[in-house]
């Protein structure tokens, strides 16, 4: 998929991986880009910056999903890509509460849930249309809190359920899978845990935009900005035992600090 021409939704716009997705998109020709955002001062900040529209939306209701979505097709025509970017990391692992596990849910999962289920019909009449889900190395890996590993888990799932089904009626699908980005959502971590989630592998979200508009322009269904990933996750696939004896002590080291 080539961006130019093109219009492209960006959920969790105004800033991170988002805004750098969207302003990349900007520069590279899209037709229309749509910067949507529960902070919707933050999203009308960023549209203003790189040129984009403004949308306040809060994903976790699918009535203000469907709402981006007519929204941007009334004015702009049919999307052509929907980034299913919007995140959240909430509670930490058997402490998190319910409203934690059920925010966490609806952000992390139904907001793409729902993003599918008005447009891929669409997408399937016309015979074409992209989604990207942001997901995280977390996604394939299991680490860090559990709402946040189990959530974006589903997120990578769902992804391939969706280029199982639809993959053959036009519908394209990526799942964007990156370990440490230097984020508002990063950056909000302990220092010590942040050093050790990130290290010396922190990209920024520029850098990782570049290899999404590749990824796109490849049709690759994993989007990886760190090479290791593939690395760790084929080292799950290969001796499951082995992989989490490491992941263990590696979880462990993460939380002594």
């Amino acid at each position: 998929m080539e961006i130019n021409g093109k219009v492209i939704i960006v959920t969790g716009g105004a800033s991170g991986i988002g805004k750098a997705m969207a302003e990349r998109f900007v520069q590279d020709g899209a037709r229309a880009v749509v910067i949507s955002d529960l902070n919707g001062e933050g999203a009308q900040q960023a549209a203003r910056q790189i040129g984009a529209h403004p949308v306040q939306t809060d994903v976790a209701s699918e009535a203000q999903v469907a709402d981006l979505i007519h929204e941007t097709e009334e004015r702009f025509g049919p999307v052509d890509l929907f980034c299913a970017n919007a995140g959240i990391g909430a509670g930490e692992g058997l402490n998190a509460s319910d409203a934690e596990w059920e925010q966490s849910w609806k952000v992390n999962v139904m907001a793409h849930v729902y993003a599918a289920r008005h447009l891929v019909p669409r997408m399937v009449e016309r015979g074409y249309g992209y989604f990207l889900h942001t997901a995280s190395a977390a996604g394939l890996l299991s680490q860090f809190e559990a709402p946040y590993a189990v959530t974006k888990h589903a997120v990578v799932a769902f992804a391939e359920w969706l280029s199982i089904s639809y993959g053959d009626k036009g519908v394209r699908v990526s799942c964007l899978c990156p370990m440490g980005v230097d984020t508002p959502m990063l950056q909000s971590a302990p220092p010590a845990k942040r050093d050790q989630m990130a290290g010396d592998r922190m990209m920024s979200p520029e850098a990782v935009a570049d290899v999404v508009v590749q990824g796109l322009r490849d049709e690759r269904f994993l989007i990886l900005p760190h090479p290791e990933v593939l690395d760790f996750w084929q080292g799950r696939s290969n001796d499951h035992e082995r992989w989490l004896r490491g992941m263990r002590r590696f979880h462990a080291a993460v939380m002594e600090n």
